[in-house]
């Protein structure tokens, strides 16, 4: 993507990158505007495409200047096309696979398509859904099994589905699977949902769902494409089986940072560490998002973190600049991190 020709972009050298953002989430593309507006040079790189879960959102009301709501899609467009408007280089499809801090103080990022050279390094990596390893999921992936509801509700036009979790997100892609299936079952281990109030009374509302409490998945069984899913009451072992067409599975995220093992402090879930300022362990290597250790997975949270990280990004850049006799400034400047 290119930048906004209405917006002058200033002409700097990125043989050495400012900032080099791993991910292209609110958090990652929060933390581009930022930087690329402080006239950073900057790339974003989004081993899919960029905007995250959110972009799969159907959804989102609790962010702030929305009062109707908006769609996770248009959400992650507004933010890719500002970030992009500044000058931020986005890169989609492009995977990173490790990072190398140089003799010279600089980062090499190395992706699937090459390396790239940078002074600082914002991760924002963000989360997947986590798999239940259960018989039959990995089978049917494509066939009946799916963690995206948003993306293949429409393949399940009267037909019965069952979502397993309480969650937000269970409970929302519930809500929107019952625009298309005539059944949702929702299998949830406790007997009380864990999702927002507002959101279950929806769901509560809802003829189309059918509760199944207090029981965890079991076996997902079809011929050619997802025919049941057993399930086990975890109080009285009791197995049933039902009938369905489709299986969304919520339960619960994992944090992309396998990657980073050895390189920076991951917390026992394997969230990335950082000071209250953000910067992990490494100096000039900052982290933020939904794969950053916080309280909450929330945009709001994200984008909040994205900004600070990138401002600390800034004043890292500035900080060396100052340091090192006759640097120049940061942002296109030709000054190397002290080792």
């Amino acid at each position: 993507m290119t930048p906004d020709k209405d917006y002058a972009v200033p002409d700097i050298d990125t043989a050495v990158l400012d900032v080099v953002i791993v991910g292209g989430g609110p958090a990652g593309l929060t933390a581009g505007i930022y930087a690329s507006r402080g006239r950073l040079s900057t790339v974003i790189l989004e081993r899919n495409m960029a905007g995250g879960q959110i972009a799969l959102t159907e959804l989102v009301e609790n962010y702030p200047g929305f009062p109707e709501g908006i769609s996770g899609f248009d959400l992650s467009e507004k933010m890719k096309s500002q970030a992009v408007r500044f000058g931020a280089e986005l890169r989609e499809v492009e995977a990173v696979t490790s990072l190398r801090r140089e003799p010279d103080g600089l980062y090499s990022v190395v992706t699937d398509q090459g390396t790239l050279l940078t002074r600082s390094v914002i991760l924002a990596p963000g989360v997947e859904a986590k798999r239940s390893g259960i018989p039959g999921e990995a089978e049917f992936i494509g066939r009946g099994v799916s963690w995206c509801a948003t993306c293949d509700g429409p393949l399940y036009r009267g037909r019965t589905v069952a979502v397993v979790g309480g969650g937000d997100s269970a409970v929302e892609e519930g809500m929107f699977l019952a625009k298309f299936a005539e059944k949702v079952y929702l299998v949830h281990r406790r007997n009380e949902l864990r999702a927002a109030p507002i959101a279950q009374e929806r769901c509560f509302a809802s003829p189309k769902f059918e509760f199944v409490w207090d029981c965890i998945p079991l076996r997902i069984d079809g011929d050619q494409a997802v025919e049941a899913l057993e399930v086990e009451n975890v109080k009285t072992k009791e197995v049933r089986r039902l009938p369905v067409n489709g299986v969304f599975m919520y339960i619960g995220q994992l944090p992309n940072t396998s990657w980073l093992k050895g390189i920076v402090d991951l917390d026992d879930q394997g969230y990335i560490v950082t000071d209250g300022h953000l910067q992990t362990k490494l100096p000039g290597v900052f982290a933020c998002g939904d794969a950053h250790a916080n309280p909450i997975k929330q945009i709001a949270m994200a984008v909040g973190e994205g900004a600070l990280a990138a401002v600390q990004a800034q004043r890292y850049l500035d900080a060396l600049a100052c340091a090192l006799p006759g640097a120049a400034t940061a942002a296109g400047g030709t000054a190397a991190a002290p080792a």
